[in-house]
């Protein structure tokens, strides 16, 4: 394929999901006629008709409530939360009831579907339109928790999360949906793996979704002062890819977690406490996490302020370095 932007990534993965498999829907608020607020799904509707492309009332929790009927009845739905501060009115149906009926009907029911979520900031919205809440997911047994970051993965991902039998979280990192890149053959690694996507061996860099441009970005620049960081893009936060983290880990005895989400509780939390308990010989200096800062998503006139940036991961990157 051709380059072509996230979005267009993810349109025509899901596309290709519906050519497939007749059983797919598309659910959400404006996805039809509009095609979404970020046009993820323009032309589908038109393309597929009203029945496998459904536009729904402002009303996340009876979004996700009638996905969860429809996957009883064999269709594999995929809902689109239209912001990430919006999926809240559906948090009790996707905690309570998604992410628990396989084991309640210890194993007889499936839920083979998928949530989609555009993530994290950088668009200067509003408020509520710029959350980065995935640690509340990937907490949650029962779910799998995946972040594209590139327009490739997105393309294939979206595809293997719709074919997957039990229910995902997707997250989209909406100030990358226009960034372009080239769609690359089907993937041998699975849709739970981590990606090394630049090898190094002075630090580890562990990222996800919008924050492993920002990561690769200094790791271009720290290779001018001398240092030859390994970016790993971890594209799935719940399982994780614990294997990919420590092998890598183990070899550079140094490691940084970048994310948009606050640090306290989020996932670097998670991933350093792991490190430290099993690569505990292997480390030359702590788990370092940068991450936006505790405090509710502020104006967007001060997201720039907010968000981790090139020079923050730089700085935590001389601070592992001095030990």
């Amino acid at each position: 394929m051709a380059q072509m932007t996230m979005a267009k990534a993810l349109n025509a993965g899901l596309r290709a999901a519906m050519d497939k498999d007749p059983k797919v829907v598309l659910m959400g608020e404006d996805i039809g006629k509009l095609g979404g607020v970020f046009r993820i799904t323009e032309g589908l509707q038109k393309d597929f008709g009203e029945d496998r492309v459904i536009d729904t009332p402002l009303a996340e929790a009876g979004i996700v409530a009638t996905a969860i009927g429809l996957t009883l009845r064999g269709y594999r739905p995929v809902v689109e939360i239209q912001f990430d501060g919006f999926v809240y009115p559906a948090f009790d149906h996707i905690v309570s009831q998604v992410a628990k009926l396989h084991a309640r009907s210890l194993g007889h029911v499936k839920l083979p579907m998928v949530i989609r979520i555009p993530v994290g900031g950088g668009i200067g919205a509003v408020e509520h339109h710029s959350e980065s809440n995935e640690a509340y997911f990937a907490h949650t047994a029962g779910l799998r928790v995946i972040s594209c970051s590139n327009p490739s993965d997105a393309y294939w991902m979206i595809q293997e999360a719709i074919e997957f039998p039990d229910p995902i979280i997707f997250y989209e990192p909406k100030r990358r949906y226009w960034d372009k890149g080239e769609i690359a053959e089907a993937p041998e690694r699975n849709l739970f793996s981590a990606n090394v996507i630049r090898p190094g061996t002075d630090v580890t860099i562990l990222a996800y979704g919008p924050m492993v441009r920002s990561c690769l970005q200094a790791a271009q620049a720290a290779e001018e002062e001398g240092y030859s960081l390994e970016v790993i893009d971890l594209r799935s936060l719940s399982p994780l890819d614990t294997d990919a983290v420590f092998g890598s880990v183990r070899k550079t005895g140094r490691c940084v977690v970048v994310h948009e989400a606050s640090t306290f509780l989020g996932m670097g939390a998670e991933l350093a406490a792991q490190i430290q308990q099993e690569c505990f010989y292997s480390l030359e200096a702590p788990v370092l996490r940068v991450g936006g800062y505790n405090v509710p998503y502020p104006p967007s006139r001060l997201e720039e302020d907010f968000l981790p940036d090139l020079d923050r991961v730089l700085d935590a990157v001389d601070r592992v370095m001095a030990h």
